[in-house]
């Protein structure tokens, strides 16, 4: 791999930044306040979060294997660890959190090694 320049990093390091705040600005562009925001958006606000979840959902258990014993317990009891915990408390972020912490004890365990 051929190392890049100074002139190339600040060029690459400003083309990102550029980028990343374009993406900031734009919806207050296309969306100014006091105007009413269009319906679809409004749609799509109430079923992309979901959506998203469920997609996370099925790319993590894609390669989960049932016939190997023991060893699909960690991620199942974990991913069951979550929906109670975002049931009971309703904090996304506490049930992820503490869904993977649990994942990375149960797999450290001797019965799943």
């Amino acid at each position: 791999m051929i190392p890049m320049t100074s002139t190339e990093i600040l060029l690459t390091i400003g083309v990102i930044a550029v980028g990343t705040l374009a993406t900031r600005f734009f919806p207050f562009l296309v969306f100014p306040p006091g105007r009413e925001t269009p319906e679809y958006v409004k749609f799509l606000g109430r079923v992309l979060p979901p959506a998203v979840l469920g997609m996370l959902v099925i790319y993590c258990y894609k390669t989960l294997d049932l016939t190997t014993g023991v060893q699909a317990l960690p991620q199942l009891l974990a991913g069951g660890a979550v929906v109670i915990l975002q049931k009971w408390k309703k904090n996304l972020f506490l049930s992820i959190l503490a869904g993977t912490a649990f994942y990375m004890i149960l797999i450290r365990l001797p019965l799943f090694q």
